[in-house]
């Protein structure tokens, strides 16, 4: 028999063109009982290949092919084409086999090496690096061993076998049906022959079935850069490089039977399985007497009494339970090291919060992991850790984005060593953009097809039948009919989902006892400071690595930037007189943690879980920038929802997602909530898992005990549905499962509508669906944001405005939302603004300097951290710095500048006589209060010192480029030194190109004097506008659409504010600004538009075929208006567009970037 000892999966990334499932399928229909896996520098594709020979019934035997160089630095560089080449000796690639664990970690050790001391990517080994490396390791050399000008003749197989001895080398023959290859096959087999070692047939394997030649080929362009048309020899000869059967290999070589018989012995040599790989989870360091579950217990049972006051019985004998299970599969270090991070976190001030399945976890939320209290919402354990499923649990750390994420993950790094920590890797893989690209420029399409072709083929993941392929191309100007588009469309397809790189998970860390690097390669991230293993999250998962998420969250971010800047502010937690009303989950008040809060300030803790104000703003969906609720479907579920507690918005953050969309889930529950349709289960049996959600499955959960109990699915089987819902290629494991659900059903008794609506549920979920327990920790982040919003305007938009990009809208749509709800904003002042945006004593936010464009970060940063210029001691007081009174004051809390609410409580006595030496100092307090919302707040009733004297001053000390210092003028941000924009745009001239100091000497100037003149003209304020958008990309001004309203009004266009008070049915106008387009794939291609005026926004629906019509003008125009039928219903208002028109006397200048089709 032969056995096929060396096939290449695409995860060599551009090397070969089949994945390894399907090389595997084509294995197994082929008959073959075993079946060797190289991929060139790594083992990226090997725990994909091992779990899928092991399911078809497959031995899969595991290598690498290695690039080796002659030269001893062993780092190659990059040439002309991009190949990487070696200075002194050409590459060649050498097969290795592993025969034992010994092997694999001596495999695992010479690529970490290899990867680890180059750029990503790239790297080679040479053969002296690998002499004492490569036991249990079998090396295959073939064509590169006649290659006599760097060796000599029969040099290289020397070393070779020197190296690896001769028990341990084979030389591999090949044959592909041209005929050079024969003399070296003859050559090959004298030279082996010569050194006594044998000769072994392979299939050099690079694709499964011939009819991916044509792929392959492709890939042979991309990576050689090149077109088809001109990589010549580059390209196979042939489409021989496939699968063969066995019968037909053992004919090809007929000739040399041992070369055949060699593969059958070779295969029962190697025994190594990737079933175990020697890896160990850290040990936790517990105190003196203690092991690991006996420390777990103790604080896990001291963390229950805090969170559960009563430490009631559910709770304990759930708590009691999950600990015996995590004794029984060794699992307590495990929890150790993730609460020991979560501890470093708030040691270093930290905003943390576990998520997902942890969330199911009552010893989760015991030990502070997670908010979410399970046993409070009744969440399935057994969707965290299961004894049948025999993996490792998942936990998720949110974490605030940026530089505290960084500090989380380099704190793991550095606890466990280089080697002993490394992220996760995530397989970028080719999707319509990405494909469109490399296919066309294969094919030697001209650059505008190729930019034509990657716009309209990255939107083309649509569910919508008549979105097809043929019409795609067509808006393009490709004819279907043209051999070369058909082309074109084939590999396009085929491209689908292929591995192109590894890049880096969002947050995945395995820690390991000992040297991770010889349990799985480590190679160098992008980012410098980072390594990352070869292998994704769910290869981890099966290969029983563990796996930490340590994430970036934006809003994790916002949340504690807003709590610093309101405890900053005031010291006092919410309104005065509040009590914190729970502990961070919000329904178990903590007593003894009432006084300690009141003294650190506000926090997640001390957020009152059931605000009635915070709830009418979500039924109002009045919820821009508010975390998981933003978008358009939700803020069109919201008022149907009308969420008045916490689980309603658990529910409101799950239903809007494709599973529940396209398994018609959200009109029923809405339907059903609204009492407008009775409730009903598809089966009897489904009531205890559905009755919470009104028999309308919603969660991840409830479709894993749907299947449990209606299709007798075990846990395991459960937890490879999950895995497929969560899987990008998850459509085709979900067709799998159908199978699997419909025998179990049948065999219960439920067939036909019962049967097709259970798993219409199910299936959908390959679409993306949420668990309950992800719902439940995002909807925390939601209603924390909400809170923020309504009762912390201020610092809440402040946060958000630092730590953009993120979210749903722009931060202009941001400013003006702010605006609507009262909040005040001062622009960029170089005397004021700080890098980042602050919240000034009187209430208003001041805008940072980062959102000057062209202003490089560090001169931004160095303004705003250069002192006052020092003031005398007793200076006149100007009328301008007088002590404030309310009139000139904003509330910071909630915004009311209204005088006759505020009220000034202290200042300093009449009695201490200004005019005399205890006058009024510039640091003199003033305390005032807000009879709105009772808050009490110190402000200083003066200025603060200028920075600078002029803009010569600022030129000077700051040394800013032409360009920067102009941009500052434009946006005004240089008119608190005495100028207007244009005035300041002149003296910037003047300054930057000055006529010296001894001409201004002899005109009796100073350096540092500035004259006031200027020819040129002041800003209009629709000038002043344009300059706004253009150089901050937003404005604190006027919308642009007041400028329009007067004329707009009297051709009867209605502002978003009047749409809800007009009759449904109505024929009406709108226009705006458009903020966001989108086309859901589960629209079936109708569009959304969000327009933004003065007052608010519009929301406007855009059939499929009016879309087709005026496609151009929907997509390209900054400003729309828009006629068509009003509809109004539970209180969501929306145009059904039937006429859109582009809105002229706007310029496109004074508009931003919208959120297009995300």
């Amino acid at each position: 028999m032969y056995i096929e000892l060396h096939t290449s999966s695409a995860f060599s990334f551009l090397r070969a063109a089949s994945v390894p499932e399907t090389l595997v399928d084509r294995a197994a229909m082929l008959g073959y009982p075993a079946v060797a896996l190289l991929d060139r520098d790594g083992v990226s594709g090997a725990p994909r290949f091992h779990k899928a020979a092991l399911a078809a019934g497959i031995r899969p035997l595991i290598g690498a092919e290695l690039t080796i160089t002659g030269r001893s630095a062993a780092v190659g560089r990059k040439a002309e084409g991009g190949r990487l080449k070696a200075e002194g000796a050409a590459l060649f690639a050498l097969p290795v086999l592993v025969s034992s664990q010994q092997g694999w970690q001596n495999l695992c050790r010479l690529l970490s090496r290899m990867k680890l001391r180059a750029p990503k990517g790239e790297g080679a080994l040479t053969l002296e690096e690998m002499d004492g490396h490569t036991a249990g390791l079998i090396a295959m050399p073939g064509r590169s061993l006649l290659r006599t000008d760097r060796f000599g003749v029969g040099g290289l197989l020397d070393r070779i076998v020197g190296i690896f001895g001769r028990a341990n080398t084979y030389v591999e023959l090949q044959r592909h049906l041209h005929r050079d290859q024969e003399d070296d096959n003859d050559a090959l087999t004298c030279l082996a022959g010569a050194f006594r070692v044998p000769v072994l047939a392979t299939g050099g394997v690079g694709f499964a079935t011939p009819d991916e030649r044509a792929l392959f080929d492709v890939l042979t362009a991309i990576r050689e850069h090149v077109p088809l048309h001109l990589a010549g020899r580059r390209l196979g000869a042939n489409a021989e490089r496939y699968l063969k059967p066995p019968a037909q290999m053992v004919r090809l070589f007929a000739d040399r039977p041992e070369a055949v018989h060699a593969t059958q012995d070779l295969a029962d040599r190697l025994q190594f399985s990737m079933s175990d790989l020697g890896y160990r989870f850290p040990k936790y360091p517990v105190p003196h007497g203690e092991n690991e579950i006996s420390f777990l217990r103790k604080i896990a049972e001291v963390g229950a009494r805090d969170r559960y006051r009563p430490f009631h019985g559910r709770a304990r004998a759930q708590v009691a339970r999950e600990l015996d299970l995590i004794e029984k599969l060794d699992l307590a270090g495990y929890f150790l090291i993730v609460w020991d991070i979560v501890n470093f976190c708030r040691q270093q001030d930290i905003l943390v919060q576990g998520r997902g399945s942890a969330a199911n976890s009552a010893v989760c939320y015991s030990l502070g992991i997670t908010a979410v209290d399970p046993v409070g919402m009744d969440l399935l354990f057994e969707r965290f850790l299961s004894e049948e499923r025999g993996e490792w649990p998942d936990i998720d750390l949110d974490l605030p984005s940026g530089d505290r994420r960084e500090r989380v993950i380099q704190h793991v790094y550095q606890k466990y060593g280089k080697h002993g920590a490394a992220m996760t890797a995530n397989v970028i893989t080719y999707r319509g953009k990405s494909a469109a690209r490399e296919v066309g420029k294969a094919l030697a399409l001209d650059e505008g097809q190729i930019d034509r072709l990657a716009k309209v083929m990255h939107q083309f993941e649509f569910i919508d039948e008549a979105d097809t392929l043929s019409r795609r191309l067509a808006e393009v100007g490709m004819a279907g009919d043209d051999p070369r588009v058909r082309h074109f469309a084939s590999l396009w397809r085929q491209m689908q989902d292929l591995p192109r790189h590894l890049g880096q998970h969002s947050g995945g860390m395995v820690v390991c006892q000992g040297d991770l690097s010889s349990v799985v390669p480590l190679e160098n991230a992008s980012m410098p400071g980072r390594v990352v293993v070869q292998w994704d999250k769910e290869d981890c998962a099966d290969m029983g690595i563990i796996k930490v998420d340590l994430l970036g969250l934006g809003m994790m971010a916002v949340l504690q930037d807003t709590i610093r800047l309101i405890n900053s502010r005031e010291g006092t937690t919410g309104r005065e007189g509040s009590r914190p009303a729970s502990s961070p989950d919000w329904t178990h008040p903590p007593d003894l943690e009432l006084e300690s809060s009141r003294q650190r300030g506000i926090s997640l803790s001390s957020i009152p879980p059931d605000d009635p104000e915070v709830y009418r703003m979500l039924c109002a969906a009045d919820t821009i920038g508010v975390f998981q609720v933003e978008s358009r479907a939700q803020m069109a579920t919201l008022p149907r929802l009308k969420p008045r507690c916490f689980y309603d918005l658990v529910v409101e953050v799950a239903i809007i997602r494709p599973g529940p969309i396209v398994g018609q889930m959200v009109h029923p529950y809405l339907n059903r909530r609204a009492g407008i349709e009775p409730v009903t289960y598809a089966h009897p049996s489904l009531e205890p898992i559905l009755k919470r959600t009104l028999g309308v499955p919603l969660f991840q959960e409830q479709l894993l005990r749907m299947a449990m109990v209606v299709a007798d699915f075990t846990g395991g089987q459960a937890e490879e549905l999950r895995r497929a819902m969560g899987f990008k290629r998850s459509e085709q494991r979900m067709k799998q499962i159908e199978g699997q659900l419909r025998e179990g059903m049948t065999k219960n008794g439920i067939t036909d509508e019962a049967a097709d609506r259970i798993v219409l549920s199910i299936t959908s979920f390959a679409l993306y669906g949420f668990p309950e327990s992800h719902a439940a920790s995002f909807a925390l982040l939601a209603y924390a944001s909400a809170y923020f919003k309504m009762h912390y305007p201020a610092a809440f938009y402040t946060a958000l405005l630092n730590n953009q990009p993120m979210g749903f809208y722009h931060p202009a749509t941001l400013v003006k939302d702010a605006q609507r709800r009262g909040v005040r904003f001062h622009p960029v002042d170089v005397q004021e603004s700080s890098w980042e945006c602050t919240v000034e004593s009187d209430g208003a936010v001041r805008l940072g300097l980062r959102y000057v464009r062209g202003l490089r970060a560090e001169v931004g940063q160095l303004i705003a951290g250069i002192a006052p210029i020092p003031q005398s001691p007793n200076p006149p007081i100007p009328q301008s710095l007088k002590p404030s009174g309310p009139q000139d004051l904003c509330c910071p809390k909630c915004g009311c500048d209204d005088p006759s609410m505020l009220e000034s409580v202290s200042s300093i006595p009449q009695s201490l006589n200004p005019s005399g030496p205890q006058a009024l100092k510039p640091s003199s307090p003033q305390s005032f209060f807000c009879n709105i919302c009772s808050h009490e707040w110190t402000a200083s009733p003066l200025s603060p010192a200028p920075r600078f004297q002029s803009i010569d001053d600022v030129i000077r000390r700051t040394g800013m480029r032409r360009d920067e210092v102009a941009m500052l003028a434009e946006i005004g941000a240089l008119n608190s030194l005495g100028h207007d924009r244009r005035s300041a745009l002149w003296q910037v001239e003047r300054a930057i190109r000055p006529a010296g100091e001894l001409f201004e000497q002899a005109e009796g100037r100073s350096p540092t004097a500035e004259g006031n003149s200027s020819p040129l003209p002041e800003m209009s304020i629709s000038e002043r506008l344009v300059a706004d958008y253009s150089g901050t990309g937003l404005t604190v001004g006027p919308h642009p659409m007041t400028f329009r309203r007067h004329d707009l009004s009297m051709r009867g266009v209605l502002p978003a504010i009047e749409l809800p008070k007009a009759r449904a049915g109505r024929r009406v106008r709108t226009a705006g600004m458009v903020i966001t387009r989108q086309r859901p794939g589960t629209a079936k291609g109708f569009v959304f538009l969000t327009l933004e005026d003065e007052t608010g926004v519009a929301n406007i629906i855009v059939r499929p075929d009016l879309y087709a019509a005026e496609r151009l003008t929907i997509v390209e125009s900054s400003f729309l208006l828009v006629e068509g039928l009003l509809q109004n219903q539970d209180g969501v208002t929306s145009i059904k567009a039937e006429r859109v028109s582009r809105l002229d006397g706007l310029s496109e200048q004074a508009a931003f970037e919208s959120h297009d089709f995300h």
